[in-house]
């Protein structure tokens, strides 16, 4: 970049030192003007990595007089420093980039700084760069091979917007989901070509805030890897939720449709159904919703982009559930059918109620016992599960709810047998 500046006319310009060096005719010194010799040029690119090498960014500064408003061509510049800023990465970022390594995620580094520089702080950070490339290096080869060398530890410096959409589309044509940060107006092709773009809020252009999916209010690359471990807590917590529901309306429904089959009377009331599916499942579902992070959840590989909720697992699991439930549902029924339709009704009701309730701890992970993630860590859930499990006695030592509900008071030996049904329920899943 150049400005004309007045008094006395002058144009100053700075830039990358390997750019604005080209330009330069002469450099100064105390005494003057001296003609830049080939020396000269060799010691100030030396000057030039000895600064970028500390992981300064380098800019390099040189002017000439100019004859008139009009004379603003940028050449026979006198070379007159280098700069070097430093810009260092915030103390986070580190275990930030580890994290996301850990989790499967690759971190690329795109920057407009010299490849010297960009490789220093690259060390800083811990971050794998088997390969350094420029914009022109890019420019030099073909998409395939800009595949093949993405597909290793790649560093990219000195880039242009262009070089930045290409590097975007590569990644993208290897199946990858691609995050771009980024915070100037040059950004924004790429940050609107990715499949999440996120801009900085604080020193982020309006284009680039525009151009992006997400902005970070804080500037702050620890906080996308913040996001990403709340993002897969809440997508665990999806499936969790999603597949306690289902099997629990699945043992309902095949429970229900057996005995139509078998010919017997109607095991559950639509009263009672109701009461199960409304006033029972939705508030444990919605605690077991609030589940927090699991331990591992940062050290799994990303899921794939079409990854179902339920999937042939899910499915597999609601089966085996439903199954198990509906039979001894079923089971108690027709035991204590000799004795009343009544009495077995109330005894099935009671026992769905308790089987739901207590397989939710089956769902608390899809892949680690409760032991492992805390039996406490969710006090929310074992609230719920305590009050709701409370809730058979009201419709069935309670008059009111009994007329309501069409239940008969159980005796102790019926509730021992309910629970002896669901031990199964927490134990296997456990062991399993």
């Amino acid at each position: 970049m150049s400005v004309l500046a007045r008094d006395p006319l002058m144009l100053r310009c700075k830039g990358a030192p390997e750019h604005v060096l080209d330009l330069c005719a002469a450099y100064m010194t105390p005494a003057g003007q001296v003609p830049m010799a080939k020396a000269m040029r060799e010691t100030i690119h030396a000057a030039y990595h000895a600064l970028a090498s500390q992981g300064l960014r380098v800019m390099a500064l040189a002017a000439r007089r100019a004859n008139n408003a009009q004379d603003i061509a940028e050449r026979n510049l006198v070379f007159s420093a280098l700069v070097g800023i430093i810009d260092p990465p915030r103390a986070e970022v580190k275990a930030a980039i580890a994290s996301a390594r850990d989790a499967g995620i690759r971190t690329v580094m795109i920057t407009g700084d010299g490849p010297v520089t960009a490789s220093a702080i690259a060390q800083q950070l811990d971050l794998p760069a088997s390969v350094s490339m420029t914009g022109a290096d890019i420019d030099a080869i073909t998409d395939a091979e800009l595949q093949a060398i993405l597909a290793k530890d790649a560093l990219f410096a000195r880039t242009k917007p262009a070089h930045k959409m290409r590097i975007v589309k590569a990644l993208q044509a290897q199946g990858l989901i691609v995050a771009m940060t980024g915070d100037g107006v040059n950004d924004a092709p790429a940050l609107k070509q990715a499949d999440i773009g996120i801009a900085m809020g604080q020193r982020g252009t309006e284009v680039a805030r525009d151009a992006a999916d997400l902005v970070l209010l804080d500037d702050n690359f620890a906080t996308i890897v913040v996001a990403i471990r709340e993002g897969r807590r809440q997508f665990d917590n999806v499936q969790k939720f999603v597949r306690y529901l289902v099997s629990s309306n699945a043992g309902e429904i095949v429970a229900i449709l057996t005995n139509i089959v078998i010919g017997g009377p109607l095991i559950f009331l639509a009263t009672q159904i109701l009461w199960m599916n409304l006033v029972t499942d939705s508030v444990t579902a919605v605690a077991l919703g609030l589940e927090k992070s699991e331990p591992d959840q940062m050290r799994r590989p990303p899921a794939p982009i079409k990854a179902p909720v339920l999937g042939l697992k899910g499915a597999a699991v609601i089966a085996l559930f439903a199954a198990y439930t509906a039979s001894a549902s079923l089971w108690v029924f027709y035991e204590l059918l000799p004795f009343g339709v009544d009495l077995a009704r109330t005894a099935a009701f009671s026992g769905r109620i308790v089987f739901e309730k207590v397989s939710v701890f089956a769902f608390r992970s899809l892949d680690q016992p409760c032991m492992q993630i805390g039996c406490l860590s969710n006090p929310l859930l074992i609230g719920a599960v305590g009050v709701t499990l409370l809730l058979p006695v009201g419709p069935v030592q309670w008059e009111p709810l009994q007329q309501m509900l069409h239940t008969v008071p159980l005796t102790v030996h019926r509730w021992i047998t309910i629970g002896l049904f669901a031990l199964p329920v927490i134990i296997v899943p456990e062991l399993v």
